[in-house]
């Protein structure tokens, strides 16, 4: 773990981070989020009738939209070639809602937690507006990065620890 922020330079300013002597690595990066809503919601979203269109296709293809668009939203970040994005939504019953499972890779010199990060969050964006007309009450929930592979720190997974919650292993 790194004891200091990497952009922010000596006297505080924000920088980008450089990485042009960083090794080029296949990285990739998995991040999970949840729309939770009424059980109705759900069915009327799996039955295909939503009034907007077809939910999860709309979602699906956002997160690969933003994925690709993350270094226009979030400042600092480098634009990055992306060799894959794919997102899967599911519903899950229990919840009631949907899971949103964003992967991104890319062979390069930096990360892209941030890009599976932002197709994760966009997708979950989507899915509440293409619903919100008949479920005004969705919930956007744990949205976190649940595993990276590549780089110099190499493979972190999140795994859930039943007394504390997540931690990394």
């Amino acid at each position: 773990m790194a004891d200091k922020l990497t952009h922010i330079d000596s006297t505080g300013e924000a920088k980008m981070v450089d990485v042009g002597d960083k090794a080029v690595t296949s990285r990739e990066a998995i991040a999970h989020g949840q729309v939770k809503m009424k059980p109705d919601t759900l069915a009327l979203i799996f039955s295909g009738n939503a009034k907007k269109g077809d939910v999860l296709a709309a979602a699906r293809i956002a997160g690969i939209m933003a994925a690709k668009k993350t270094s226009d939203l979030i400042p600092l970040c480098h634009p990055l070639a992306l060799t894959k994005i794919k997102v899967d939504i599911t519903a899950n019953e229990k919840l009631p809602g949907l899971d949103v499972r964003a992967l991104a890779a890319v062979n390069g010199q930096t990360g892209v937690e941030m890009e599976a990060l932002t197709a994760c969050s966009v997708a979950c964006l989507t899915i509440y507006d293409m619903a919100k007309a008949v479920d005004r009450g969705m919930e956007i929930v744990n949205i976190h990065l649940i595993e990276k592979k590549g780089g110099k720190s190499g493979h972190w997974k999140l795994h859930q620890d039943s007394n504390d919650g997540p931690t990394a292993a």
